[in-house]
């Protein structure tokens, strides 16, 4: 079976600033950005930490992504995980990121807009 193995990621999460988009030198649109994803444990002082899991959009999703997409929105990402090996400075790195394959707004703009809203007066 060539299906013995899968690479599906599913997030939920807050975006920590907007998408910008860009074009790489082939004119093809990609955004990056970062998703904040709380964990489940609560820590002793009733706190919970959270992750900041880096996602790559690309294409048609890319320009929806930069044009609906604020710092804060709460989305649901889905995609595939990709895992990058590289040296700086002579130094062996690892790079992970999730290449999304499809966008969820978990919450409507008005929503969104009064949650901003409330953050910025207190």
């Amino acid at each position: 079976m060539d299906n013995a193995y899968l690479n599906d990621v599913f997030l939920i999460g807050r975006l920590t600033k907007d998408p910008e988009l860009r074009m790489t030198a082939s004119g093809i649109p990609v955004v990056r950005f970062s998703l904040a994803v709380n964990r489940n444990r609560r820590n002793a002082d009733g706190t919970s930490d959270a992750d900041f899991i880096r996602v790559v959009c690309w294409n048609r999703l890319a320009e929806i992504c930069e044009k609906y997409l604020k710092k804060g929105r709460l989305i649901s990402i889905g995609g595939r995980l990709q895992v990058d090996k590289y040296e700086q400075n002579g130094e062996a790195r690892t790079s992970f990121e999730v290449v999304a394959d499809d966008m969820q707004m978990l919450e409507r703009a008005a929503d969104a807009a009064q949650q901003e809203f409330q953050g910025e007066t207190q």
